[in-house]
């Protein structure tokens, strides 16, 4: 990849990889905020003064603006509730997470991470990220407040059985080029 990671992801990284060698991904409440805001401080420990602790502040990306602040505290719990049973339910849950953007930097590291142990739970599985564009990827999610169906898709037709760290710190890694 012809980007570099700034200083703070390339930290990030590395604990995002750590996270899965020192086995405190398995201690991660799968599929609540709480377990998204454990995955966040994780990340974000030491980086940012704000690591997983919910945003107080409104937040926008281009023409979009994410879920206002005021409405967070009734929200996450909400979404928390949704329902896994399905790979639908489950995207629909990470697409409704997406919009909350719960933290004022970090969301699509953190979400991906907290998809991955939903799918892992739920299906046995992970997203190979590694396998997804991030340009399809960005556009998707754009896309999914309004139809989920392209994000599903590409989710679903990218997914791996291969559960092991080099599977895993590969897709990691390419996830975290999609935030430069």
């Amino acid at each position: 990849m012809t980007n570099q990671l700034s200083q703070i992801d390339q930290k990030s990284l590395e604990q995002a990889k750590e996270i899965f060698t020192n086995k405190q991904i398995d201690q991660i409440e799968v599929g609540t905020i709480r377990g998204l805001q454990q995955i966040h401080q994780y990340l974000f420990d030491g980086l940012y003064d704000f690591a997983g602790q919910i945003r107080q502040q409104n937040l926008s990306k281009g023409n979009f603006r994410f879920a206002n602040a005021l409405y967070l505290e009734d929200m996450l719990p909400k979404i928390s509730q949704m329902s896994e049973a399905t790979f639908d339910d489950i995207i629909k849950k990470y697409v409704e997470m997406n919009i909350a953007h719960p933290f004022l930097e970090g969301n699509g590291r953190s979400t991906r991470i907290w998809l991955d142990l939903i799918l892992k739970r739920a299906l046995g599985k992970m997203v190979d990220w590694s396998k997804i564009d991030k340009h399809l990827y960005l556009q998707a999610m754009e896309r999914s407040p309004v139809n989920d169906l392209e994000i599903r898709t590409l989710i679903q037709d990218h997914l791996t059985t291969d559960l092991s760290q080099p599977t895993i710190f590969k897709g990691l890694e390419n996830s975290y080029y999609y935030e430069i």
